[in-house]
């Protein structure tokens, strides 16, 4: 089942069972009872492990010189070339730090909200290529982070006018919400599956046409449309988006930790980066217009 997350789009559950990005062998213990969505061989497997030696039975079909080559051979090396959790931290620091040094240079430019809205086109455009891109493209994902940087930089000077401080009181929740979604993600207090999936992106799904359709009335018919971003409605609808961007949080973590698990290759890290970003986005807008309702 693929996730509006656009990265999920790509590497999420799919209809049949698997990963779209990478797979491996079925693994014992609880988790194997629970389906575990990467069952196959592995794609980025450098050969397979010989046969335990100390498994019972193991050698009775041997012959006297296999033996000696299964215990002659040298012991294999580390794999090179695979996603490590340092790759994913130093892209992501690569991308968020782009995205904070874009938005602090536009804020201090004091860009007109012209630049901002045309720079979120921008980054919109990007992010949907490289979104649909078969592998990452660190170009695209830098030239993401630096236009929706700009974007955050002027939205939030406008917010900043009306309702000062209230930036920086998104930024502390967006961290707050990262640190709570990591524990919780880390002690199992949530749990990635494929009905987990499933309900988020059909959440997404509507959440998203409703935000829609309440734009183009606003658009059209002035206001606040239908009242999805204001008074109560606008509460209620903010806490739905800061939700649906912590379980988009937790599917990425879902996915550094499969990719680290299973030998995803180096290059996944930047789409894993990719990932945290486009979510962490998200929470920090939804953040900005709920708390600028309440500020009202």
């Amino acid at each position: 089942m693929r996730s509006s997350n656009p990265v999920f789009s790509r590497r999420g559950f799919s209809r049949t069972g698997g990963y779209a990005g990478f797979g491996a062998a079925p693994q014992a213990g609880p988790a194997a009872g629970q389906g575990n969505p990467y069952a196959g061989g592995n794609p980025y497997a450098q050969g397979q492990a010989p046969t335990n030696p100390y498994a019972a039975g193991a050698q009775q079909n041997l012959t006297p010189e296999q033996l000696q080559q299964m215990y002659g051979a040298p012991p294999t090396g580390p794999r090179t070339g695979v996603m490590t959790m340092d790759d994913v931290v130093m892209r992501t620091g690569m991308t968020l730090g782009t995205v904070i040094v874009a938005a602090v240079a536009a804020w201090i430019a004091e860009l007109p909200v012209g630049i901002g809205i045309g720079a979120a086109l921008v980054a919109m455009v990007l992010g949907l290529v490289q979104s649909f891109k078969r592998t990452a493209s660190p170009a695209l994902i830098m030239g993401y982070a630096v236009f929706e940087g700009v974007f955050l930089g002027v939205i939030s000077q406008v917010y900043n006018e009306r309702w000062s401080g209230i930036p920086m009181q998104a930024v502390l929740g967006t961290m707050a919400v990262f640190v709570g979604v990591l524990v919780a993600y880390k002690t199992r207090l949530i749990r990635v599956n494929a009905r987990f999936q499933r309900f988020v992106l059909a959440a997404a799904i509507g959440f998203v046409l409703l935000m829609a359709v309440n734009l183009l009335f606003a658009a059209f018919g002035g206001g606040d449309g239908l009242g999805f971003r204001s008074g109560g409605l606008g509460i209620v609808f903010g806490i739905i988006g800061v939700v649906l961007g912590a379980a988009f949080l937790a599917m990425d973590f879902k996915q550094i930790e499969d990719g680290v698990q299973y030998g995803a290759p180096r290059e996944e890290s930047w789409l894993a980066a990719f990932g945290l970003t486009l979510s962490l986005v998200w929470i920090y807008l939804e953040l900005l217009r709920l708390i600028s309702i309440f500020r009202d």
